[in-house]
């Protein structure tokens, strides 16, 4: 694939990204692991499959052994009911979804905090990769993580002012009250940022710690990349006992670095969405305005929100069907029945009195199946 020769804000597709992470960490010892279906197997806890690590939980424990020590994956991910529910912001924000992609790069014993750092900043920075200048990049570690620290000023160059030391709440992962756990570090982009300095915000601001989680909360700086250290085991008192075998968790959204890599400050508008929304405007007879944020008549913006709803609610129910799940009148098939019916109620407040998520759900199919070839084994 040829890279754009410019690092400001270069130009990629969504589908040259899940392959770009994915070759990365091949290239690099990695095994590509498909995604696992988003009903979690043997797994009682979990709705459905939340995250990346999920369908490694029994390697993280150490009750199941696999021929690798290095996996990547892109893995599709639902957060609709159960502990991470997102169902009802979506529609109102520009990154709340059901469904979506997690890129993940894992280590089960055998890379560590450096090596973790070192792929992630030469993917996010490096020609090989995302291409992203440095002066765009931002770093949050717990605050007791010392090693991590020291590594993203030995490693990236990072400079002290943009690393933040945060709490349990913001950089500290456990699977469970008990179980592995351990610190985090993530990675932000400025969305503002200009090379020139002249328009938005340049590579020598300084910006205090309480100023930049307040502008993160406001979207100025947007996480992208999210990597766990679990190196310990919590006991029911909360005592912490070092793991022997120190693993890493990675999890990048892959809407997210979408939005970033096309110059979107809006999952919504990135190549993954714009289908689905242009689709739903020759639906309803009216294209989706793609500026309603700047719109002061608030129903010409909830209006435009029943489109984002549409769109994420078909790229939802697409993924659920073709792993199996139907609509019920409990667990999974509950959640399914819930998202159904604020889709239809969403069609219905855009004017729609026939069929809308089954044309929706042939654009998911025609946009994703290359990627995810069930969706077409079940369309068919």
């Amino acid at each position: 694939m040829a890279r754009p020769s410019a690092y400001i804000f270069p130009q990629m597709r969504s589908a040259d990204i899940r392959r770009l992470f994915l070759d990365f960490f091949v290239a690099r010892g990695h095994r590509e692991v498909p995604s696992s279906s988003l009903e979690p197997k043997d797994d009682p806890t979990l709705l459905f499959t939340n995250a990346g690590m999920v369908q490694f939980k029994r390697v993280f424990l150490g009750q199941e052994r696999r021929d690798y020590a290095r996996a990547t994956t892109c893995q599709k991910v639902v957060r609709a009911g159960g502990k991470h529910n997102d169902l009802e912001q979506v529609g109102h924000t520009k990154r709340h979804h059901t469904f979506f992609e997690m890129l993940g790069n894992f280590s089960f014993g055998d890379y560590f905090k450096r090596d973790a750092i070192a792929f992630a900043w030469e993917f996010v920075t490096g020609q090989d990769g995302l291409g992203l200048s440095p002066d765009r990049l931002w770093v949050t570690v717990h605050h007791s993580d010392h090693e991590a620290r020291a590594l993203w000023r030995e490693l990236a160059g990072l400079p002290e002012h943009r690393i933040y030391g945060l709490g349990d709440k913001d950089n500290f992962w456990q699977m469970g009250d008990t179980g592995p756990c351990g610190p985090s570090t993530e990675i932000y982009v400025d969305l503002e940022w200009r090379a020139d300095g002249q328009a938005g915000r340049g590579a020598g601001e300084v910006v205090p710690q309480a100023e930049f989680e307040q502008l993160a909360e406001e979207g100025r700086f947007l996480e992208i990349w999210n990597l766990v250290f679990m190196q310990f085991d919590r006991a029911p008192d909360g005592t912490l006992t070092p793991l022997p075998r120190p693993s890493v968790d990675t999890g990048a959204g892959l809407e997210r670095i979408a939005a970033v890599m096309q110059g979107q400050d809006d999952n919504f508008h990135t190549d993954l969405f714009r289908p689905l929304l242009d689709r739903i405007g020759e639906l309803v007879g009216t294209p989706y305005d793609y500026g309603h944020d700047q719109d002061p008549d608030e129903a010409v913006r909830a209006r435009s929100g029943s489109y984002r709803v549409l769109a994420d609610h078909a790229r939802a129910v697409s993924f659920l069907l073709a792993d199996g799940i139907y609509p019920s009148n409990e667990g999974r098939g509950y959640v399914l029945r819930r998202i159904l019916r604020r889709a239809v109620r969403h069609a219905w407040l855009l004017g729609r009195r026939e069929s809308t998520l089954a044309p929706l759900t042939d654009v998911v199919v025609r946009e994703m199946g290359p990627a995810y070839p069930e969706l077409v084994a079940k369309a068919t």
